[in-house]
């Protein structure tokens, strides 16, 4: 393991894939806000003890929490694949560079992707930051596949 931590390669993969996992992390405080903010609760035991009357008007959704929650949800199905992928094309024996490149995309994909969900600007400003971080993970499984598979 001393090996490993000593690639700049492997270093450049864990110090992305922690920001990207973090970035994903941060994600459920900020659903928490929107949804403290909003009055707007999923669970009848986090409305407290307010009156009955009020408890029913806060257990809803509302268009800003669920914006979030798409957002976290969609970090969800990209940073996983990232970071699983991002392993084994670390362990492939990329050079430096290009491997910088896949991990300084990605990492930018992902946090322009919450600016623009979260801002709600126009598309194709998220479908672009959204399609980027896929092309780099589908191009890391490429290069694994490549090196690996034996036909």
């Amino acid at each position: 393991m001393t090996g490993l931590m000593q690639d700049e390669v492997f270093m450049a993969f864990c110090t992305y894939s922690l920001i990207v996992i973090m970035k994903l992390m941060i994600m459920a405080p900020i659903t928490a806000y929107y949804r403290i903010s909003r009055g707007a609760f999923a669970n009848a035991e986090d409305v407290g003890l307010k009156p009955i009357e009020e408890r029913k008007k806060m257990l809803r959704n509302h268009p800003d929490v669920e914006r979030v929650r798409r957002c976290h949800l969609n970090d969800l199905e990209n940073v996983i694949p990232f970071v699983l992928v991002g392993f084994f094309y670390a362990l492939s024996g990329p050079e430096l560079s290009t491997a910088l490149l896949h991990f300084r995309l990605f990492a930018a994909s992902r946090i322009c992707h919450t600016i623009v969900y979260l801002a709600a600007l126009r598309q194709p400003c998220r479908a672009l930051s959204f399609l980027v971080g896929v092309a780099v993970t589908l191009s890391m499984t490429y290069n694994v596949l490549s090196k690996v598979l034996v036909l």
